[in-house]
């Protein structure tokens, strides 16, 4: 029987792992009785979350399936596209493989009749935590979704093969498995290709948004035309940035554009303001570090009340650190998900984890990112850096 500490998972996810960060949808191995050993890709949030009876056992669809021998493709209570495997060895079951969890584009629609406020009462969960557990969710063409499939069999039947330690001629199931698996990653490879020429050349969105505003020029629409000139601009930055220093001048100019459109958009709803003395300006940080906090006080702060709100920007020396700090005066973060934002293995909050451990791999532990407060006033968040010569 397959154990949690089985060799064979460890050796058959280094051998596949290539393959299964290109196919990105779910991969888990199970033992006979159904248990989780392994995640070669993680199930959704939702399902954890919502469906699974505890963390290392599975919703009731794949349960009764375990018991009931059940496999191959099947679409649970929410509408999703799943598979269940047996990994059989001499007619005995000693683990399963299942995955997929996404909707094809025919169920997709089920997506949106997903109770939500029934969940989140359900488990004192906030709205906006169900909501984004659902939005996750991914879409998925019939071609993406057998080729999963297929990939699931042959991660079984390697699995099976491995186990039975067969007697067969090595060397034919090898070369058998090889070819299986060079076919598996051309198809994913072809299909990855196939969806990045969907992907609009960069250089040919700024043109059009040019052209575009150059015609609102002469229709004398100078609003319009001054938005899509920030939004170009904006664009233009961001598909430039590496992981590079940039100035806080340029960070907070790419921010006042961002918040420029947003003011259009959301018009008295929103105010905003940024303080920054010159002398701070020259002082360089990890770019994209502020943008999406702002985008979250905007987006999850702001907007959501009736009468709107203010987000402010201020940068501040004190001896020799420099302190960034975004506040609103939005709906703050619920008790609940804040507790969540500072747990390490929460899916919650990944995005501000990873801008502290990113500030601090610039700077030291004693930098970062910090929530100073948050609640039905508001939130408040600090970026904290050094003012030194090596961070300019």
């Amino acid at each position: 029987m397959l154990k949690t500490d089985s060799p064979i998972a460890t050796k058959v996810y280094a051998r596949y792992s290539g393959i299964l960060s290109l196919s990105k949808l779910s991969l888990l191995l199970h033992d006979h009785n159904g248990d989780v050993l392994l995640e070669f890709n993680p199930s959704p949030d939702f399902c954890r979350h919502f469906c699974w009876e505890n963390p290392t056992r599975p919703c009731a669809d794949y349960l009764k399936r375990f018991i009931s021998g059940e496999q191959g493709r099947f679409v649970c209570c929410y509408g999703l596209e799943n598979i269940l495997l047996p990994i059989m060895v001499k007619d005995e079951v000693v683990g399963f493989i299942s995955g997929m969890q996404a909707y094809s584009q025919e169920r997709e629609f089920q997506k949106y009749l997903i109770n939500t406020a029934e969940l989140a009462e359900m488990k004192g969960l906030d709205l906006e935590v169900v909501a984004k557990a659902i939005s996750a969710f991914p879409t998925i063409d019939k071609e993406k979704a057998d080729i999963h499939e297929q990939l699931c069999h042959h991660i079984a039947r390697n699995i099976a093969l491995d186990i039975a330690e067969s007697s067969q001629d090595n060397t034919r199931i090898i070369n058998r498995l090889s070819a299986e698996k060079e076919i598996l990653e051309k198809k994913v490879i072809d299909l990855e290709a196939k969806n990045m020429s969907l992907v609009i050349n960069p250089h040919f969105l700024f043109n059009t948004l040019n052209s575009i505003a150059r015609i609102a020029y002469f229709e004398h629409s100078h609003t319009t035309e001054e938005l899509i000139y920030c939004l170009s601009d904006l664009l233009r930055y961001n598909v430039k940035q590496d992981d590079q220093l940039h100035t806080i001048a340029s960070e907070m100019d790419n921010i006042e554009k961002y918040l420029y459109i947003q003011k259009a958009r959301f018009k008295n709803r929103l105010q905003y303001e940024i303080i920054v003395p010159n002398e701070l300006k020259a002082y360089r940080i990890p770019n994209m570090v502020i943008q999406p906090i702002v985008e979250n006080a905007v987006i999850h702060g702001i907007t959501p009340k009736r009468d709107g709100g203010t987000v402010r920007l201020i940068a501040e020396k004190y001896r020799n650190d420099i302190t960034i700090s975004v506040i609103d005066n939005g709906n703050g973060f619920s008790p609940e998900v804040l507790k969540l934002i500072h747990q390490p293995d929460s899916k919650i909050g990944v995005g501000f984890r990873s801008t502290d451990s990113r500030l601090k791999r610039y700077f030291g532990e004693e930098y970062g990112l910090s929530i100073v407060k948050s609640d039905y006033s508001g939130s408040t968040v600090n970026i904290r850096i050094p003012t030194q010569p090596n961070a300019r």
